[in-house]
């Protein structure tokens, strides 16, 4: 039961997430440690992650996460070609990647199969290891985050994030921050402490139609994911943008009825950057929420290492979409027209 009284799958489901992502590392350290040293002998020059809505989020989290820690470039996968158009990219040497929660999108699970018949390594990401997808694929690193039975996925999101994560620094190496992510549960359990901060900064969308989402780097794919939610749920046109793109002429539409929702957890390359175009939109007239930063008004996120920000900063972001929904009278758990598995081709 939510804060509200309301029983909510929903919510239920945005507050398993420690657990869900404490289950997953444990159970998939081993597995994630084989298939990087698989991949480093096969010296993978590039990647390509195919994935659609929620997942798709994740796989532009894949771009940094792949960047940062290992210099790998990271491209994002045009399904159509391969299933409208058959005519399937290159992928010689390639490592391609299928982000799924179920797993049954025929578009991605041919771009899959079309890779694994070049020879390419393939990977499924998916929370069901006997699915399509992960039939399709060589491996597969299943997220082991039970059943999400609500229409908006959450919990499926940040398994997905920290088994990009999980892969990733185990590919690299990376062990300071290996024994960082086995700490990430206990920041999530945190962030959820959030919730009261974002029920009240929820009563400033209450009769907007329009927002803007505005994060930067490792970020990006949260400010995409964010927005994602708010239309889901809450109805509501919201836009992601890189701040950075957001200067080079969108910003012309900052006004009084243009909230923006700002994500900028402590501790992150880009914070000073943040508070600077935070400040320009409030002369603007935009309200701004802010999601990370440290002072009164905000809603708090716990700081952990930059390259996994992301698996905690976005719980803030579902509370609010989750309150800006139930603020304008609508229910969270039966988002208008939308359906929990989608099978685009």
């Amino acid at each position: 039961m939510s804060e509200d009284g309301v029983d909510s799958v929903l919510h239920g489901e945005i507050l398993e997430q420690p657990e869900a992502v404490a289950r997953l590392l444990a159970r998939e350290r081993r597995n994630a440690a084989a298939l990087a040293a698989l991949w480093r002998r096969a010296d993978i020059p590039f990647v390509l992650v195919a994935a659609r809505g929620t997942s798709d989020n994740a796989a532009r989290y894949v771009q940094y996460a792949f960047g940062l820690s290992s210099r790998l470039p990271v491209a994002l996968a045009a399904p159509s070609l391969v299933t409208l158009y058959g005519v399937p990219p290159r992928l010689k040497g390639a490592l391609v990647i299928g982000i799924s929660q179920s797993g049954r999108s025929p578009d991605i699970v041919e771009t899959i199969a079309a890779a694994r018949r070049q020879g390419s390594p393939t990977l499924a990401i998916v929370n069901d290891p006997e699915s399509p997808l992960a039939r399709a694929a060589d491996d597969v690193l299943p997220l082991h985050a039970g059943s999400e039975r609500s229409v908006a996925a959450t919990k499926t999101y940040t398994a997905e994030l920290a088994a990009v994560a999980l892969l990733v620094l185990s590919f690299a190496r990376r062990r300071k921050e290996l024994d960082a992510l086995a700490a990430v549960p206990d920041a999530m359990g945190k962030a959820l402490s959030s919730e009261p901060a974002a029920r009240r900064a929820a009563q400033r969308l209450v009769h907007a139609e329009r927002a803007v989402v505005l994060a930067r780097g490792v970020h990006y794919s949260t400010a995409f994911e964010i927005a994602l939610k708010l239309k889901e749920l809450a109805l509501l046109l919201a836009e992601p943008f890189s701040a950075a793109d957001f200067q080079h002429g969108p910003i012309a539409m900052a006004e009084r009825d243009l909230p923006v929702i700002l994500v900028s957890p402590p501790g992150t390359r880009p914070e000073a950057e943040m508070r600077a175009v935070g400040r320009d939109l409030a002369r603007r007239g935009s309200p701004v929420i802010r999601i990370g930063p440290r002072g009164e008004g905000a809603i708090p996120v716990p700081e952990v290492p930059e390259l996994l920000a992301p698996i905690v900063s976005v719980i803030p972001g579902q509370l609010l979409a989750y309150h800006a929904a139930l603020i304008r009278g609508l229910d969270p758990d039966r988002p208008r027209g939308i359906r929990k598995v989608t099978e685009t081709r």
